[in-house]
């Protein structure tokens, strides 16, 4: 039992502890005044009050006996009508919540728990002889009854918690991964059918997402889409461990909507290099980044940011098919973007995969940080064919920032990671779309000045050598416009929370030095390409 259900029901409990005292200290007290002051006690009465309590009067109790179990029956359908109103309801918004409940043993205590007292009064009822009352038995429904009267409400509270879209959220979350992890440690026959389970339950977290999306509702949106990424890094520490047939693409897999589709060589490759689970997650993400990107582009950067974390913790692990997968649906989230020319998206987006990268760096997989920004490089020339000139300018910067992340902690693919931030202006040259290239040119002018800071100068002067044939008129922009940053907060609100130009102020005085090497100042009758031979 875990602390996001424990305390809930430690709470129920205690609630009835507290109801049950109150109502037997009131009457208890109240029966003792009556015992002790304002009945008229005989030789014949007992003589201390519980003993009267339970002096019971054969011909007189059975009436009694008739309302203990008219009342405990009343309840019970009470509590069924209510309860299942509420399921319902539930049900017609999430898939599975019927299934849960009834696999909540809280719930079926509570149910058998009015069943037994009903069928309990029942025998009861003819129990009753004109000279002899069965005490113990009627005491204990007497307490049965009471306990219904007192559970009914708190219950209510319990199902109401139960039903909460965050709770139906973590359960699903929680049964999940206990399938996935008993079914990646089982023999086969078990095995395919904890493969099904585990689909159903990633497609619960998805339908939730759905239908959260179309009622506008952010926060249930963003709790099953993180519970999608719990659920794939909790699988992630147990993956190491599971058996080999848990790989395999069972039955359940074949069968699945998500798989049935794909080609033979496919699934083949799924199962070689044993991501299916992480597959369908992301495979699902995709899908609800689809649906948000029209209508809550919030839930899109949340899938973003979450599929990082995902490549992190498979950078972590050493999983490398799984860094592989998350580059291609990160990949497939910025197609999806830039096919729908959503810019800030976009923006967003590129902010999680900069930060993807500087993880695989920092985690000393130099490899796949380069790959990353090859991909990053693609996607700045597809946004500058399309028109898009701030998303090339935003992978210009994040770009320049991952190269100085690369030189921080010594990675040999830094110098394969400059060259290619070059090649990132060489479909940008055209005049038309100026603004597109100062941005590129501005980033590069950025790095060039922190290689500087920091004493490196060759790697600077390559990114002068590859300046020099630029004109006069755009390096003059290019100084101007940096020289212009002074602070680091952008003057709107925006995610990343700092400005793309803003430099140090050492940083950004080591620019002389580099429009000094263009001979910038010297006046235009000698330019840049002259000015460097020389």
């Amino acid at each position: 039992m875990t602390a996001d259900s424990a305390n809930p029901r430690r709470q129920w409990a205690l609630r009835i502890g507290i109801l049950l005292a109150i109502a037997l200290s009131v009457f208890w007290a109240l029966y003792s005044l009556d015992f002790f002051v304002t009945g008229q006690v005989t030789d014949a009465v007992p003589t201390n009050p519980l003993a009267r309590y339970l002096k019971f009067d054969p011909g007189t109790i059975s009436d009694a006996i008739s309302s203990l179990a008219g009342n405990i029956a009343a309840i019970f359908g009470l509590v069924i009508t209510v309860v299942s109103i509420i399921v319902q309801l539930s049900a017609d918004r999430y898939t599975g919540v019927t299934r849960m409940f009834f696999r909540d043993r809280l719930n079926i205590s509570v149910m058998a728990y009015y069943l037994v007292a009903c069928v309990y009064a029942v025998w009861l009822s003819v129990s009753l002889q004109h000279d002899y009352v069965p005490r113990a038995v009627l005491v204990s429904m007497l307490v049965m009854t009471t306990t219904g009267l007192l559970i009914m409400a708190p219950y209510f509270g319990y199902v109401f918690w139960f039903l909460e879209p965050a709770t139906i959220v973590a359960r699903i979350r929680k049964d999940g991964v206990k399938t996935a992890t008993r079914g990646a440690l089982q023999s086969s026959a078990r095995c395919f059918e904890a493969q099904a389970t585990t689909l159903t339950a990633m497609e619960e977290l998805t339908d939730i997402t759905s239908n959260s999306i179309s009622g506008k509702d952010k926060i249930i949106a963003s709790g099953a889409v993180d519970a999608l990424k719990d659920f794939a890094l909790e699988y992630l520490k147990v993956k190491a461990r599971a058996n080999a047939d848990w790989f395999s693409i069972g039955p359940g897999i074949r069968e699945n909507p998500d798989f049935v589709a794909m080609d033979p060589e496919s699934l083949r490759e799924l199962a070689e290099r044993r991501t299916w689970v992480e597959w369908k997650v992301m495979r699902q993400y995709l899908g609800i980044y689809n649906e948000a990107l029209a209508t809550m582009r919030d839930i899109n950067y949340l899938i973003a940011i979450d599929t990082r974390y995902i490549g992190e913790a498979a950078v972590k692990a050493g999983d490398q098919e799984l860094v592989n997968l998350v580059y291609r649906f990160m990949n497939s989230y910025m197609r999806t973007t830039l096919n729908a020319r959503d810019v800030r998206t976009a923006y967003n987006v590129l902010n999680q995969y900069r930060l993807l990268v500087e993880a695989m760096l920092r985690g000393g997989n130099g490899p796949a940080a380069l790959e990353g920004v090859k991909y990053m490089k693609y996607y700045g020339h597809v946004s500058f064919d399309m028109k898009l000139t701030f998303v090339t300018e935003t992978v210009a910067y994040d770009v320049s920032a991952i190269c100085e992340i690369a030189n921080q902690v010594g990675a040999k693919e830094e110098g394969e990671m400059l060259a290619e931030f070059l090649e990132l202006d060489q479909s940008v040259l055209a005049r038309s779309q100026e603004k597109g290239l100062l941005g590129v040119r501005k980033a590069q002018v950025k790095l060039a000045s922190y290689y500087l800071l920091t004493g490196q100068e060759p790697k600077a002067r390559t990114i002068c050598d590859d300046m020099k044939d630029e004109p006069r008129e755009r390096l003059l922009a290019i100084r101007q416009q940096l020289e212009s940053v002074t602070s680091k907060d952008f003057w709107e609100i925006i995610d990343r929370g700092r400005n793309f130009e803003f430099m140090p102020k050492d940083q950004r005085e080591c620019m002389k030095t580099f429009f000094a090497w263009l001979r910038l100042d010297e006046g235009s009758d000698k330019g840049p390409t002259q000015a460097v031979a020389e």
